[in-house]
């Protein structure tokens, strides 16, 4: 494991665990699998784990992980404050001390601000006294560092790093986003201050690997690069100013093979030929793609019901696969649910868009996949569906 300096001078490993992704059983998580999974990314040099507040479960089976196996002081552990669910200090203080319990620990390495969207936004906070909070909590040794959590464009990240004495930052970066979200720049901004950069989505929601148009998809294997997700690690690795990369990681073979690509992650490790594939794979991503969604899931839930983020999936696969494979795949994801989830029930009511990190105007994407995916047959099934109760 090749591992990179925090601001403290502190080894992080390049590879870190993205714990949003743990595989679920029903509506829990399935916590021996996510245990096989972690530890053996332990075992293999992975040193940093994220979760969060609202990741349905994350803190609760991360702490019961490492209680098991009594490795919590082997980890930076890095979990996140909603601050937009707050009102008061008070209200922050219960939260924190919930995910403590959840966490089965004293303290957190890093609290991460939570999607922080501007220099307003952290100003607003600071008036509730969110700051002195934090300084209270770093004295006392709870916090051993704090920072944010960030999507949104370049300039807005800048300033924000100038508001307050961070420890470190995370953004959204892969090779589609290099130009958008913080972009390159923000990670240069954040690196020449001599902040950590974490990096999240990494492979783009899995896009960059499970929905590659065709003409990507046989770029595949180059000498370059054996794997879509290796290529996409390597590019970031590549870089210096990285300091961990975020993998959600629901396979023990998944965790094999990024520790092994991760061992290799110095700056140079991608190459000219590297560069070159990248820039190929980037082109025909380009030509395909309609919605730059990551299902991340804050847009969710719809007060209506409508699968944002599957029917984007969709959408997308109609262009990057086919046409036939996205109709179908929407067919069964929207029309034999009991509570109907296409996208023609929005209402445009926009609640999803105030959360969306991408920036995506959610509404008209919605009329645009609707007008695209519920073709007649799909409303005749839909019907007849209803209609016989065949769900």
């Amino acid at each position: 494991m090749q591992y990179r300096k925090d601001k403290q001078g502190r080894d992080l490993s390049l590879l870190g665990y993205g714990c949003l992704r743990f595989t679920r059983s029903g509506n829990q998580i399935d916590t021996g699998k996510a245990e096989r999974e972690v530890m053996t990314a332990l075992r293999g040099g992975v040193n940093y784990l994220d979760t969060a507040y609202i990741y349905p479960g994350s803190e609760a089976a991360v702490g019961e992980i490492l209680r098991r196996n009594g490795c919590r002081d082997q980890v930076v552990l890095t979990t996140k404050l909603p601050h937009y669910l707050i009102k008061s200090a008070a209200g922050v203080e219960k939260m924190f001390q919930e995910e403590l319990r959840r966490l089965q620990t004293d303290h957190v390495d890093y609290y991460l601000m939570h999607m922080l969207t501007d220099v307003a936004t952290w100003e607003k906070l600071c008036r509730l006294g969110l700051d002195r909070w934090l300084e209270e909590k770093r004295a006392a040794g709870q916090i051993r560092g704090v920072g944010f959590s960030y999507h949104g464009s370049t300039g807005p990240f800048c300033r924000l790093l100038d508001a307050w004495d961070w420890d470190i930052c995370q953004i959204q970066y892969n090779y589609m986003d290099e130009r958008s979200q913080a972009g390159v720049e923000g990670l240069r901004c954040a690196h020449a201050k001599g902040l950590p950069v974490v990096i999240m989505e990494p492979l783009r929601g899995g896009k960059l690997v499970h929905a590659l148009p065709e003409g990507a998809k046989k770029l595949f294997p180059a000498p370059e690069a054996a794997t879509p997700a290796e290529l996409a690690f390597r590019w970031l690795y590549d870089q210096p100013e990285v300091t961990c990369v975020l993998s959600g990681m629901n396979s023990v073979e998944m965790v094999e093979e990024n520790l092994r690509v991760a061992d290799q992650g110095v700056p140079g490790c991608l190459g000219k030929e590297g560069r070159e594939l990248v820039e190929r794979v980037r082109r025909e991503i380009e030509r395909t793609l309609k919605v730059g969604c990551t299902a991340c899931g804050y847009c969710m839930p719809c007060p209506r019901g409508v699968d944002i983020p599957g029917i984007f999936r969709c959408y997308n696969a109609m262009y990057a696969e086919s046409r036939q494979a996205g109709r179908r795949d929407y067919l069964r994801c929207t029309a034999f649910r009991r509570e109907n989830a296409g996208a023609s029930r929005c209402v445009g009511c926009g609640r999803c868009e105030q959360h969306c990190p991408q920036g995506i105007a959610i509404r008209q994407e919605l009329k645009n996949a609707a007008r695209e995916l519920e073709t007649l047959p799909y409303r005749v099934v839909r019907t007849a569906v209803e209609v016989l109760g065949l769900w």
